[in-house]
């Protein structure tokens, strides 16, 4: 089960029209088990409405998706979540007000079906704060857990959603532009973050910075238009005439720039 070959999802000429736009366009996606698999593109590609088929924040025209081997085209957003696709910055944008290790001990009792429960005993929450602070400590917030969330740097709280999402137990984890709007410093931080946390994970991410896809994803697809323009590792995808010319001028260079 766990070897490379294996295939978590994937999704045959998945198709989204608004109006008579289409936004996605007949794509064909196969995430393999273990991998980071990185969906790029520019502007416009349909990366975002991708995101929202798989989680099913969005309804497919036509096509289907399949997870685990088994035909998730129809399922609601809840059940698709109990199958373990967590969108992270989705459920997990954080609770600004909470401490860190609230946050994470949130995430744990949503995963144990206790969510809502505020009033369950505090021996039953303290429970979690193990899990919770082990959570942390992986991304590098151990010496953060209670402080409040609205204080932590921008950065930071990128990595504390991260915490959250992983609380899920996620099978397949859909990161949604994790580096957007950071620094330098905080994107490669969160780079080797993803890449420390993906080990025998899965995960899917949109990401715009090229730099932090050539570094750590496996498989990149790039979409234009919503259809498939290229896929394959960095190394070939960014040599590929068709890519260069869809991100043209300073991002070609910057194609060219990171063999």
């Amino acid at each position: 089960m766990g070897e490379m070959g294996d295939i978590i999802l994937q999704t045959r000429a998945l198709t989204k029209e608004f109006k008579g736009f289409t936004a996605v366009n007949q794509v064909d996606l196969t995430v393999r088990r273990g991998t980071i698999h990185a969906l790029i593109g520019p502007n416009g590609a349909g990366k975002t409405t991708c995101f929202n088929l798989l989680t099913k924040f969005v309804v497919p025209t036509s096509g289907t998706i399949a997870f685990n081997g088994q035909d998730i085209t129809r399922e609601r957003p809840a059940q698709i979540a109990r199958r373990g696709i967590i969108r992270s910055f989705q459920i997990s944008a954080v609770f600004p007000h909470l401490t860190p290790l609230e946050n994470v001990r949130l995430g744990l009792q949503r995963r144990l079906g206790i969510s809502y429960h505020f009033w369950k005993s505090a021996r039953v929450l303290s429970s979690l704060n193990a899990r919770a602070r082990e959570l942390l400590a992986q991304v590098g917030l151990a010496d953060l857990a209670d402080q409040h969330t609205v204080n932590l740097p921008y950065g930071r709280k990128r990595a504390l959603e991260i915490a959250t999402t992983l609380a899920m137990e996620p099978a397949l984890m859909l990161l949604d532009e994790p580096t957007q709007g950071m620094g330098h410093e905080d994107v490669h931080r969160v780079a080797a973050l993803i890449k420390r946390v993906s080990a025998g994970r899965t995960v899917l991410m949109v990401e715009h910075n090229m730099s932090v896809v050539s570094n750590i994803a496996d498989t990149i697809t790039v979409l234009q238009r919503g259809a498939v323009l290229a896929e394959g590792p960095y190394s070939e995808v960014s040599k590929n005439p068709q890519v260069m010319q869809a991100y043209m001028g300073c991002a070609e260079s910057h194609l060219q720039g990171m063999h």
